[in-house]
């Protein structure tokens, strides 16, 4: 997966917006204000920043090379992936699924229902 296509994925998730409020090199994708995700590049490497649950993220570091601790966040719930091809798109995919799912989790109740109720819990939850 490369930077166009992780962004496209990312601004395809009902009522992601993109952002960017460290500058013009890193990207932050947010869902009703809360962050999920950012895309940079790094040293030539595009990378980005995904949420994850504690005791997934730890596993997922095990597994996959290209998965470390996220850079300049909480490390027990942020991983970094580098998308150098180390990582199959189908599991980054499903990195970013997960990563927005636990911030819509984490909203308001309205927010959440009105999500759900809008685009349909499947859509909300991939």
């Amino acid at each position: 997966m490369d930077y166009q296509a992780a962004r496209e994925y990312l601004m395809g998730h009902p009522e992601a917006k993109e952002d960017f409020p460290f500058g013009p090199a890193v990207a932050v994708f947010k869902i009703r204000g809360k962050m999920f995700a950012t895309l940079a590049v790094e040293n030539g490497v595009p990378r980005t920043n995904l949420k994850c649950d504690p005791d997934e993220a730890q596993a997922l570091r095990d597994i996959f090379t290209g998965v470390l601790p996220g850079y300049h966040m909480n490390k027990r719930h942020w991983n970094t992936v580098l998308l150098n091809g180390s990582v199959p798109d189908n599991e980054i995919e499903q990195m970013m699924d997960r990563s927005y799912g636990l911030v819509v989790r984490q909203l308001r109740k309205g927010e959440r229902e009105a999500l759900e109720l809008l685009y349909g819990a499947r859509a909300v939850y991939r």
